[in-house]
């Protein structure tokens, strides 16, 4: 594991970005956080804490806040993107020119690219080249991260010694990390688990009860399966800390945003006035739409998914969608 003191750029100062970078220099490695609102960076530099997100996590001595890209990326080979998915392209565009030779990227971002429904790790290497990538991902929230509430997470990258460095970071002081080799399957379940948190959110929301939700769990593992089988991820991922344990921590806590959005659609809000209610990113919105054209470009069954978009953006009532589903033809449940 890496034992080296060069600090790690983390660009993206949101709630997930801020603790992994807090657990990162609990670790003993110095982080440079950088967000592109200055005004909260200069906040958070001078209150030593992310007091929109998280004002109940004072930073390690290790952890600074910049204003300035260029100097957060000067002196940095290891880069931690903590950004949305659909700012991903550009945050790698604009530090581009700041990036050096032997740099290498590791990103927390769980979703597809918007508008083209791509694997982060394609959009990483078109953008900066053949350099080493990884993602890490697991059933964890910001607010118990940045605490030191014990949690679990894998880093998946095809590059075994990068993996390793990465876990060297994350590793200590509550956290468990692990590597893992695939990096599709690892991303497609971060991605997949935010479109069933929103369903079952619908379903608490419109009190079905515990066996309705327990059933839709299961059967949207199946549809992570059947897509990431088609896709070439390994079945096994799916039953990991980024398949089945993400899936049920979204899908049971109300820490999370997109279950949170379920519930507020299913009490009737539109979606953008139910986005103005959690006033934070919803993942899980955008990564229905690019899931959903995944599925139907490799003809994926993912009937969950499909009434999910068509809540979202077809107007569907969250009680029809679940008839919808309710109304399916009986089939074999391993088919």
């Amino acid at each position: 594991m890496s034992n080296t003191l060069q600090p790690i750029a983390a660009l993206g100062a949101g709630s997930w970005g801020t603790a992994v970078a807090i657990q990162i220099a609990r670790c003993e490695q110095p982080v440079k956080l950088w967000g592109r609102d200055e005004a909260q960076m200069r906040g958070m530099a001078e209150t030593r804490r992310n007091a929109r997100y998280l004002p109940d996590a004072p930073f390690p001595d290790l952890l600074g806040a910049h204003v300035s890209l260029q100097e957060t990326c000067e002196g940095c080979r290891d880069f931690m993107i903590s950004v949305p998915s659909h700012a991903f392209r550009e945050t790698l565009e604009s530090i581009k020119p700041y990036f050096p030779e032997d740099g290498r990227i590791f990103w927390i971002t769980k979703g597809l690219e918007r508008g083209t429904g791509e694997f982060l790790h394609n959009v990483a290497m078109k953008i900066m080249g053949p350099v080493p990538v990884a993602i890490v991902s697991g059933p964890t929230f910001a607010k118990e991260v940045a605490a030191g509430l014990p949690a679990a997470v894998t880093v998946a990258s095809p590059n075994p010694e990068f993996a390793k460095d990465i876990v060297g970071y994350l590793h200590g002081h509550g956290m468990r990390a692990y590597t893992h080799g695939d990096i599709i399957g690892v991303q497609l379940g971060g991605a997949i688990k935010n479109v069933l948190a929103i369903a079952a959110g619908i379903i608490d929301g419109l009190n079905l009860g515990a066996n309705t939700r327990a059933g839709m769990i299961t059967r949207g593992l199946a549809e992570m399966n059947r897509l990431g089988m088609k896709l070439g991820a390994q079945r096994e991922t799916f039953m990991g800390l980024a398949g089945l344990g993400d899936l049920v921590l979204t899908c049971t806590d109300n820490l999370s945003r997109n279950r949170r959005m379920g519930l507020a659609l299913a009490k009737g809000l539109t979606v953008d006035e139910a986005k103005a209610e959690i006033q934070q990113v919803v993942e899980g919105v955008m990564t229905t739409d690019e899931v959903w054209r995944v599925a139907q470009k490799f003809e994926v069954d993912m009937p969950i998914t499909q009434q999910i978009y068509a809540v979202l953006y077809e107007g569907q009532t969250p009680m029809d969608a679940v008839k919808a589903l309710i109304a399916r033809t009986p089939k074999e449940e391993m088919a």
